[in-house]
């Protein structure tokens, strides 16, 4: 049993090891050119067996839903069955092209506009968008959509309420979307502190960005006076999907008066997350907001799926 801490593959070269062969040249040699070519290439120089022996004890250093339970947060309470990576992997379709006609993927569209749908239904929206290819992009894109409503109806808000138990990226989207982040204090529950909220709340105020349960895992049992609250003062109700797997099926944001929603797919429905991917950050609005959602979006004509 080899100890924890796996040394570097550098550690154990040895010079004239070799864990692979080159098959024989199939081609005439051409010499490159003086300049394009490396004159030293310093490799770790070992055998195939500790080749093999050093990345599979490295890989079983991550951890896996195979071996141990995720130790994170919110982000990863989740569970991957394996028949949804294998449905995933279908040939049909991870290797769809997307310049193919719309005629040739009628199946990748319908499954697409269903989700859509089902979505809708789930957090209570009018309606959504697949856009977003991750969750930060589909907040980052809600933030713009909040931006590009109020310069519509007159105004451009320049303030995001922000609670201090928020996720880390909602004060990053907020600036980069060029708004202000004001931090929300909580109150001694870890909820929002409604006097707090009062005093915070202006015509400046554009959005509260929040998630319910919040992200030390409680639940905003205020969140329809929270909304009454930000509406009354003309702003909108952000809800940040990371946590929406602990309510799914029980609650829907859009009944708690939330405006916009992004969904975390891979982390409420088992997509695969995290070692750069895939994510996808669909997200919800309100019927007043459907009309800056991004495009394009798929809809049902008779029986066809379009574009």
């Amino acid at each position: 049993m080899r100890n924890q801490l796996e040394p570097l593959i550098f550690e154990i070269s040895s010079p004239g090891r070799a864990a692979f062969t080159l098959p024989e040249l199939g081609v005439p040699e051409v010499q490159l050119p003086e300049g394009y070519t490396r004159q030293q290439l310093n490799l770790p120089e070992v055998s195939e067996l500790d080749f093999v022996r050093h990345y599979t004890h490295l890989s079983q250093m991550n951890y896996s839903i195979d071996t141990v339970f995720y130790p994170l947060g919110s982000c990863t309470m989740k569970y991957n069955p394996k028949v949804n990576e294998k449905a995933a992997a279908i040939e049909g379709l991870s290797q769809v092209h997307p310049l193919q006609p719309e005629s040739t993927v009628q199946g990748s569209l319908q499954l697409m506009y269903e989700l859509q749908e089902a979505l809708k239904e789930i957090a209570g929206f009018t309606a959504v968008s697949l856009q977003p290819a991750a969750g930060a992009h589909g907040e980052f894109a809600g933030l713009l959509i909040i931006r590009e409503y109020h310069k519509f109806i007159g105004g451009l808000r320049k303030k995001i309420l922000v609670p201090d138990s928020s996720h880390g990226t909602n004060p990053a989207s907020a600036a980069l979307a060029g708004f202000e982040m004001v931090q929300l204090k909580s109150d001694s529950r870890g909820m929002v502190d409604i006097d707090e909220l009062n005093r915070q709340m202006s015509s400046q105020v554009a959005a509260l960005m929040l998630t319910n349960p919040n992200t030390l895992g409680v639940f905003e049992k205020d969140i329809i006076k929270i909304a009454e609250i930000v509406h009354n003062k003309g702003g909108l109700l952000y809800y940040d999907g990371a946590n929406l797997n602990a309510l799914a099926g029980i609650a829907r944001p859009g009944d708690m008066g939330f405006d916009v929603v992004h969904i975390n797919l891979h982390k409420s429905f088992s997509t695969p997350h995290g070692g750069g991917g895939p994510g996808s950050g669909p997200i919800g609005v309100c019927d007043k907001l459907k009309r800056f959602l991004p495009v394009p979006r798929i809809q049902k004509n008779e029986d066809k799926y379009v574009f």
